[in-house]
C-alpha cells in the first residue's frame, strides 16, 4: 500500500483513512445530536484557545516558556514547513519526543497540515520504530538529538536505511546530516479544510500480542474526552498541569493532560523525569495545581515529601492511573501530599473512568472511577460472553462515542478484539459496585503491566526465542511492590554455560524498549507438560507464576519479625 492511501470520501467530506474502521452512521448520527462530536478539529481548537488567551502562557518547560499565541503560530509555521518538505494530508509521521515544548508544536503542525502523527514513546528502540514505520507506511520520523543518553540521530538514520517508505528525518535540535527542526520554521501557507470525523493521529496499544496495535482516533472523538475530562477535573485557565509521565501516553495526553489544559487556557509544566528531585521544585516554582503519577511512583513521592524542602501546598489534585493503586497507597496521599486523590482508569482505544470530587473517601480510595460519559456502554462477561451477575468478576467489554470500533489495519485481530455489535473487549477483569463504579481485578491476557508500561509476554518470548543460545522461553508477570509486575523470564539453554547477562545483552542488541527488559531470568532444564502430554503456553505462565508466588510467599514467612 502507498504512502498515501488516503483518499477523500465523498461523504460528508471527511478525508477517511482505509484500514480505519468508522462508527456505524447510526451510532454517529445519534453522538452528534447528543453534542459529544462538535465537528472542531485539534488544530481549530488550539486556535480557539490561542485566540482567548493570546499572551498567557501555555507551555512551559526548563529552558522555554511558550505564550498561547506563540504555539498557535509556531503550529502554523510547522505545518507549512512540513508541507514544503514533501509531507501531505494522510501521511503518516512517526513523532518520537520527550517532554518539550516542541512535542506539542510539532503535533498541532501535523494535524493542521492533516498528516496523521504515530505517537511513538521516548522509551522506544529500533525494533519497534521500524515495526511503526511499516505498519503505518509513515513517510518522516521526527525525534530529537539526545535525550537520556540514547542516540536518536542514529535511530533515525538506520531507519532511513532500512524502511524504504521513510524519506525524511527531523531533528530537534543538532544532528550533522539531519534535517534540523528550525529549517521548517518561516512563511505560513494556506492548510486544506479538515473534517472532524478524520483520523487525527495513531496511538499505540499497550498491546497482548507482539504485532503492533496502532489506534486511529478521530477529532470529534477525542476533543469529547478532552472536553468531559477537562469538565470533571474541573480544570481553568488558572489550572497548571505538571506533564511527569510521558506526554504521549493517553493518560498525560488527554485525561485530561496536555489537551485537557490547553482547551481551558491553563499552562502545562514539562518535566522530564517524574522523579521527586525534578518534580517537586518545579511544583514550587511553578505553583502546579493538578499532576498525574502511576502507581509505583506514589509510595516514592510520598517519602520524598517527608524529606524534601519544597512546598507542595499548591498541588490540589493528584492523579493516579495506568495500573491499580493499592488501598494502602491510597488512604496515604491526602494526609501526606496535603492534596485530593483522584483514580483514573482508562485506555488508549476509548473509555475514561474517574473518581469524581463529591465521592466518598471510601469510594475514591478503594474503586477505579466511574465512566464519564451517559453512552459509555459497559458490559462485564464471562468467557463465554454472557453477563456475570451484578457485583460479580468479569472480562469488561464496552463501546461509546470515544471508544474506537477497529484497530488500524487489523482485520484478524479485530475479529477477536470486537464483538459483532462493536464492544470492545478490553482483557480487563474488573467488577462494578452498586453505584456503577469500576474496580479492576486483574487481566484475561497474556499481559505484563510494569509500572504503567504494557508489553505482551508473547513479544518478549519471541526475542528470547531469537537467541541460538536460546532453546524454549516463557515470560511470566509477578507482582511487586513498587512496579505492580516484574516480568519473570524461565528460559530453556541450549548452552548450559549461558548467562544472565548475556541474555539481558543479546536483547539489548535487538533494540527493544527498557521496560520489556526481564526483571529476573530463571534457568530451567525443561518445561512441565500438561496432563495430555501437551505444552500449553497460556497453562504453563500460570503454573510458572505459582511457583514463583509460592517462593516469594516462603521467602516472606522465613523472614523474621523485626
Amino acid at each position: 500500500m502507498s504512502s498515501n492511501d488516503a483518499s477523500p470520501a465523498l461523504e460528508g467530506g471527511a478525508f477517511y483513512l482505509p484500514g480505519f474502521s468508522p462508527w456505524p452512521s447510526s451510532f454517529a448520527e445519534r453522538y452528534r445530536r447528543a453534542g459529544y462530536w462538535c465537528g472542531e478539529t485539534l488544530g481549530e481548537m488550539l486556535r480557539r484557545s490561542a485566540r482567548q488567551h493570546a499572551s498567557r502562557p501555555a507551555l512551559v518547560s526548563s529552558e522555554r516558556r511558550v505564550s498561547y499565541a506563540e504555539l498557535d503560530r509556531r503550529a502554523d509555521e510547522l505545518g507549512t514547513g512540513f508541507g514544503r518538505m514533501g509531507v501531505r494530508m494522510g501521511d503518516r509521521v512517526i513523532v518520537q519526543l520527550p517532554n518539550l515544548p516542541e512535542l506539542v508544536e510539532v503535533l498541532f503542525g501535523l494535524f493542521r497540515l492533516g498528516a496523521i502523527p504515530v505517537f511513538a514513546l521516548p522509551a522506544h528502540r529500533a525494533n519497534e520504530i521500524e515495526a511503526f514505520a511499516r505498519a503505518t507506511d509513515a513517510v518522516a520520523y521526527i525525534t530529537c538529538d539526545a535525550s537520556g543518553g540514547y542516540d536518536y540521530p542514529g535511530l533515525a538514520r538506520r531507519l532511513l536505511a532500512s524502511v524504504r517508505g521513510v524519506r525524511h528525518a527531523v531533528i530537534v535540535g543538532e544532528a550533522e546530516d539531519l534535517r534540523p527542526l528550525s529549517t521548517l520554521e518561516g512563511a505560513v501557507g494556506e492548510f486544506a479544510a479538515l473534517h472532524a470525523a478524520d483520523v487525527a493521529f495513531l496511538q499505540l496499544s499497550g498491546g497482548s500480542t507482539a504485532v503492533p496495535k496502532l489506534i486511529p482516533r478521530t477529532h470529534d472523538d477525542y476533543l469529547y474526552s478532552v472536553r468531559r475530562s477537562a469538565e470533571i477535573c474541573g480544570l481553568s485557565e488558572a489550572s497548571v498541569y505538571l506533564c511527569a509521565l510521558p506526554a504521549a501516553h493517553n493518560f498525560p495526553w488527554s485525561s485530561p493532560g496536555v489537551l485537557g489544559v490547553l482547551h481551558r487556557g491553563g499552562t502545562v509544566v514539562f518535566a522530564p523525569r517524574p522523579s521527586p528531585d525534578v518534580a517537586f521544585p518545579l511544583i514550587e516554582r511553578e505553583k502546579v495545581t493538578i499532576t498525574a503519577l502511576v502507581p509505583p511512583l506514589v509510595p516514592l513521592w510520598l517519602e520524598a515529601a517527608k524529606a524534601r524542602p519544597e512546598s507542595l501546598a499548591s498541588l490540589k489534585l493528584l492523579q493516579v492511573g495506568g495500573a491499580k493503586l493499592s488501598v494502602e497507597l491510597a488512604r496515604r496521599i491526602e494526609g501526606e501530599l496535603g492534596c485530593s486523590l483522584q483514580q483514573v482508569y482508562g485506555m488508549a482505544e476509548g473509555l475514561v473512568c474517574y473518581t469524581r470530587s463529591d465521592d466518598s473517601s471510601e469510594i475514591v480510595q478503594t474503586t477505579q472511577g466511574r465512566p464519564m460519559c451517559p453512552d459509555d456502554e459497559l458490559r462485564v462477561v464471562d468467557s463465554q460472553g454472557k453477563e456475570v451477575e451484578p457485583g460479580s468478576v468479569g472480562e469488561l467489554w464496552t463501546r461509546g462515542p470515544y471508544t474506537i470500533r477497529g484497530y488500524y489495519r487489523a482485520d484478524s485481530v479485530n475479529r477477536d478484539a470486537f464483538s459483532a455489535d462493536g464492544f470492545y473487549r478490553t482483557g480487563d477483569l474488573v467488577r462494578l459496585t452498586s453505584t456503577g463504579h469500576v474496580v479492576v481485578e486483574g487481566r484475561v491476557k497474556d499481559q505484563i503491566n510494569r509500572g504503567g508500561e504494557k508489553f505482551s509476554a508473547e513479544e518478549l518470548e519471541d526475542h528470547l526465542l531469537a537467541c541460538a543460545d536460546v532453546h524454549d522461553a516463557i515470560v511470566v508477570g509477578i507482582p511487586d511492590r513498587f512496579l505492580g509486575e516484574q516480568a519473570c523470564a524461565f528460559v530453556v539453554p541450549a548452552r548450559s554455560e549461558l548467562t544472565s547477562a548475556e541474555l539481558l545483552g543479546f536483547l539489548r542488541s535487538r533494540q527493544i524498549a527498557s521496560y520489556k527488559l526481564p526483571d529476573r531470568v530463571r534457568f530451567v532444564s525443561e518445561f512441565p507438560q500438561t496432563a495430555v502430554g501437551k505444552v500449553r503456553r497460556s497453562e504453563l505462565r500460570e503454573r510458572l507464576k505459582d511457583v514463583l508466588s509460592a517462593e516469594l510467599a516462603a521467602k516472606r514467612a522465613a523472614k523474621p519479625l523485626p
